[in-house]
């Protein structure tokens, strides 16, 4: 099954209030294995960044001016996201963002039958403690060193690595033993480095042979 990573960046807490989205990527998996493909856009949120929010992403009104607008890029990540699962963490704060956004040009919201809140699974398996996306990461020790800042594109990745965890999942590998390439191989075993268990009344028994044979061999 496809999956998709996603976060946002924004200008505050709350769309209704005035807030609007200045960065949306997301990372597409299958099986939870990066496929390759991401969706990532910077945009032009038509309001002047507050203080608070430029020291979280660091992103100015004069760096967003030339950027496109959510309206420009709407039916591009709604394509992006089609028929996928779609794992956020604090799911509820993205969502009110990307509907607000997504209402405002007439368009569906987000089918809540994709969504997988990571943030409640992180709390349904670690009740009481902090479940944030910084706090996960070194629980699980995972690499923030890159974290500087908030970045959308580089959260989902972190996410992926702390939803895999939380799964109790080991990280996805390729199965090299499928490719097309061995299909031909003999697959036959090498019982010559083949491993065999003697016990120590076979190893006896084969001693008393032994000497037997060479003493008549001798005489």
């Amino acid at each position: 099954m496809y999956e998709v990573f996603l976060d946002t960046e924004t200008t505050g807490l709350s769309f209704k209030d005035g807030h609007k989205v200045v960065e949306i990527a997301c990372v597409e998996t299958k099986d939870l294995i990066a496929t390759g493909k991401i969706f990532h856009k910077i945009l032009n949120p038509k309001r002047t960044m507050p203080e608070e929010a430029f020291k979280i992403h660091g992103f100015s009104d004069e760096y967003l001016k030339d950027k496109e607008t959510f309206d420009q890029i709407a039916d591009e990540f709604l394509d992006f996201i089609k028929n996928k699962k779609i794992i956020i963490h604090n799911a509820p704060f993205d969502l009110g963002f990307l509907d607000g956004e997504l209402n405002a040009l007439k368009k569906n919201k987000i089918n809540r039958e994709f969504i997988v809140d990571s943030l409640e699974v992180a709390r349904n398996k670690f009740p009481g403690t902090s479940n944030s996306l910084d706090a996960l990461c070194k629980k699980f020790n995972i690499d923030l060193s890159r974290r500087t800042k908030h970045n959308a594109l580089l959260d989902c990745e972190l996410l992926r690595e702390v939803y895999i965890n939380l799964l109790d999942a080991k990280e996805p590998k390729f199965n090299l033993s499928n490719n097309t390439a061995d299909q031909g191989i003999n697959k036959t075993k090498d019982y010559s480095k083949a491993i065999i268990n003697v016990s120590d009344n076979e190893i006896k028994k084969h001693k008393e042979f032994l000497k037997l044979h060479l003493k008549k061999n001798f005489y």
